[in-house]
């Protein structure tokens, strides 16, 4: 084998994507869920930084463990403690939803990854992450983060009508997904507009700071979540999310956003369909929130949860898989999240004929010269 062959070969063996989840409480099932539709359909290496409280770690453990033995050479991971680097841990820790504040810290935490994509809990991916991953590619110098954008209209987007806040854009933009150039924001000075009087001004100068000033030469993106929360706490809604929106707000050059097809949630379907892209493309990314995998108020999103949460590694992927969701996926077209099924199930059929193929390609022996 030439040497050329050999290094390009290397290249893609050493080739990995790093994924980020924070699960706290009884967040177990939700994210291994996650975990597996991840694995299922990504062909490159991920490596999951999994974020969890001690009482989950030996589960997670335990479990992923087994999967390794299923799904040999297909991932790695590590698991964390909780851990907040600047303020008060107690108060970080309930923002919001349980530790869903961690997502802020990954770029202090984890200072020997580049890049990386982070998800809640409640999202699967119904096509390779590695897709996911590509948008990495199309950030211009600037940019260091992508989201989609919270709304697609307007008039019905809760920044737009209620935020007592800066947010980024028309609409603001959903942190659910959110992929981050790890080491473009350590290296980055953020522009923060009244931050100034938590950096140890005098009383008097801090009052004129906080009305006038944004800070000109910018503050590290560790030195800036707290101030930043300390001026903000007693108007935000949706936590760390509230937070990243404002520091976009001022900082609008930063941040890349991808189609609502990469985030899409039951806004996007239950006051009516909102997200074109997916009508067009199907769900690249299913972020479940507003508990709708555990309840039925939106069954649409519960089915498509429930076949892969139940899908065993070694069975067949139609058969096991995308024949059963096809099924019960029918009990859903009278509800407005359900009424297109190929807004759901187009890429997940898809991205399984793919790997069905290639499964295929790969066992086959060439014919007999």
């Amino acid at each position: 084998m030439g040497l050329g062959r050999l290094s390009s070969k290397r290249a893609r063996a050493e080739e990995v994507m790093h994924l980020a989840v924070v699960a706290c409480g009884n967040r177990l099932d939700e994210t291994l869920t996650m975990v597996k539709s991840a694995l299922l359909f990504s062909i490159k290496r991920i490596k999951f930084h999994i974020f969890a409280e001690d009482p989950l770690s030996s589960q997670f453990e335990k479990k992923l463990s087994q999967w390794a033995r299923a799904v040999s050479n297909k991932f790695q991971y590590s698991i964390y403690p909780i851990t907040f680097s600047v303020g008060n841990a107690e108060e970080w820790k309930k923002l919001f939803k349980p530790c869903a504040a961690q997502r802020l810290f990954l770029p202090v935490i984890l200072k020997d990854v580049d890049s990386l994509l982070y998800v809640d809990t409640d999202v699967l991916f119904l096509r390779p992450m590695d897709d996911m991953w590509s948008f990495l590619k199309a950030f211009n110098t600037t940019q260091l983060a992508a989201m989609a954008p919270e709304h697609e209209i307007p008039k019905i987007g809760w920044y737009s009508r209620f935020a007592r806040h800066p947010f980024y854009g028309v609409t603001g933009v959903n942190s659910g997904v959110m992929l981050m150039n790890l080491t473009r924001i350590r290296r980055t000075l953020f522009k923060c507009k009244m931050c100034s009087c938590y950096l140890g001004c005098g009383v008097h100068q801090s009052l004129f700071l906080l009305q006038n000033s944004m800070i000109p030469s910018g503050l590290s993106w560790e030195d800036l979540l707290h101030p930043l929360y300390q001026k903000y706490k007693n108007h935000i809604t949706w936590g760390d999310q509230d937070l990243l929106n404002i520091i976009f707000h001022y900082n609008p050059e930063s941040l890349y956003t991808f189609p609502c097809q990469w985030n899409y949630r039951p806004d996007h379907c239950m006051y009516g369909s909102n997200c074109k892209g997916a009508e067009q493309e199907g769900v690249s990314i299913l972020h479940g929130n507003r508990g709708v995998y555990h309840d039925d108020k939106q069954p649409a999103f519960k089915v498509v949860y429930d076949a892969i949460h139940e899908y065993p590694f070694e069975d067949n992927l139609f058969q096991s898989l995308f024949y059963p969701l096809q099924t019960k996926f029918l009990d859903t077209v009278n509800t407005l999240c359900g009424r297109i099924p190929q807004v759901f199930l187009k890429q997940v059929e898809k991205t399984m004929r793919t790997v069905y193929e290639k499964k295929v390609v790969r066992h086959v022996k060439p014919p007999p010269k």
